[in-house]
C-alpha cells in the first residue's frame, strides 16, 4: 500500500513534464485529452478510484491554452499540476495507514497550498 501511493504521488508529479514539453513541441495546439482518461479497475478500492477520479480532473485541467509566454505558461501548467497534489494527499490521508506516507501528504498539502497561492497572486500581478 505504502509503496503505491508513493508511486501515484510520483506519478501525478511527472504528469506536468509531459503535458508541457507536448505543447513546447506546438505551443498553439489545443489537447484532446479525452483518450487519455483513466479509469479504476472493476473492484478498485475507494482510495484507488479517488486516485483516478483526481487525475483525470488535473490532466483536463492542464489542457489549457499555450500562449508563449514561458511564465504564464508555466504558472498555468502548475496550479492545476498543484491541485491535483493536494488532492492525492488527501486521499492517501483519508485511506492510507502508514503515518510516514500521511505525515508526507501533510507537507505536500502545506507545500502546494501555499505556492498555489503564490502562483495565484503572480497571476493577478502579472495582469493574467
Amino acid at each position: 500500500m505504502r509503496k503505491t501511493a508513493l508511486l501515484i504521488i510520483a506519478l501525478v508529479a511527472s504528469l506536468p513534464t509531459v503535458g508541457l514539453i507536448s505543447h513546447a513541441v506546438a505551443e498553439t495546439a489545443t489537447q484532446d485529452m479525452s483518450g487519455m482518461m483513466m479509469q479504476a479497475p472493476e473492484g478498485a478500492s475507494d482510495a484507488t478510484k479517488g486516485y483516478v477520479d483526481a487525475m483525470n480532473r488535473m490532466s483536463m485541467a492542464m489542457t489549457a491554452d499555450f500562449t508563449g509566454d514561458a511564465d504564464r505558461d508555466f504558472i498555468i501548467g502548475m496550479i492545476p499540476h498543484h491541485k491535483g497534489a493536494v488532492e492525492a494527499a488527501r486521499i492517501v490521508l483519508q485511506h492510507g495507514s502508514d503515518p510516514e506516507v500521511k505525515a508526507f501528504a501533510q507537507a505536500i498539502i502545506a507545500a502546494q497550498e501555499a505556492e498555489i497561492a503564490w502562483m495565484t497572486e503572480w497571476l493577478v500581478k502579472n495582469g493574467n
